[in-house]
């Protein structure tokens, strides 16, 4: 998939050390999408499981935490569903190589996420606890979710979240091949297994404090409207095989039996 024509940096082939310096960039890039990528996804499925690690605390007050927890948030939403688009995608071809473009968005959103979990403000006042055979419940529950998630994973088969793939086919002489609408797994019982992943480990916390209350009706909102959004840009994708998709499967909660 590309994102635009216009390529500012290039590079000749017949110069080894400007293919020497391309290399270095394309394994930085590599490093840092993979790392920064995969390193927020960790930090941020411990931040659901064990809640804020409470390394930064500002000393605002519990309006002003939650506030600081709200514009954290924020930040990771616009971040998120902006830098997704392909319009903001074209624009950024004219700064960076359009093999980067998925990674610079692997990076931001890494960043993002980081800053959440990091520079969270736990409030500490509790709504509600789960005790005795139902704290076990919604353990399980996390659990069960994080199951879903990795078997999601799987289902899609060389999806690749880190943006690395670009930057790897930059040095093969063969192009990769085109998206196709392939439906296996998980994604034969929910059309975003993923997000409803997501939605599981979120609600499945045994502890809910005001700060955890805020988190999680602003991260179930905007994955509600981030799922919508996305969905437009899978139709203007996949056409008429993806709206067959829309009939017969449910979008984020597993409603009906796969036939």
């Amino acid at each position: 998939m590309t994102f635009g024509d216009q390529v500012p940096m290039t590079f000749s082939a017949d110069t080894p050390e400007n293919t020497l310096v391309e290399k270095l960039c394309a394994w930085a890039m590599l490093g840092l999408a993979a790392g920064l990528g995969g390193a927020s996804l960790i930090a941020f499925g411990l931040f659901l499981y064990a809640g804020p690690p409470g390394l930064v605390k500002f000393g605002l007050g519990f309006l002003g935490g939650m506030a600081v927890n709200a514009g954290l948030s924020m930040l990771f939403f616009v971040q998120h569903s902006w830098m997704v688009r392909r319009s903001f995608k074209q624009r950024l071809t004219r700064i960076v190589p359009k093999y980067y473009v998925d990674a610079v968005y692997a990076i931001a959103s890494g960043i993002a996420l980081l800053a959440v979990v990091l520079l969270w403000q736990d409030a500490g006042q509790v709504i509600w606890q789960a005790t005795n055979g139902l704290w076990w419940v919604v353990r399980m529950i996390f659990f069960f979710a994080l199951a879903v998630g990795i078997w999601g994973g799987l289902s899609l088969k060389g999806f690749d979240s880190f943006g690395l793939q670009p930057i790897r086919h930059r040095f093969r002489p063969k192009p990769p091949s085109p998206s196709v609408l392939v439906v296996r797994g998980a994604y034969r019982w929910v059309r975003h297994p993923l997000y409803f992943v997501v939605l599981l480990m979120i609600w499945s916390y045994p502890v809910l404090t005001t700060d955890r209350l805020l988190f999680n009706m602003l991260w179930t909102i905007w994955i509600v409207i981030g799922t919508v959004l996305e969905e437009r840009d899978l139709t203007a994708d996949f056409g008429d095989d993806y709206r067959e998709y829309q009939r017969n499967v449910p979008m984020l909660l597993p409603t009906r039996i796969p036939s």
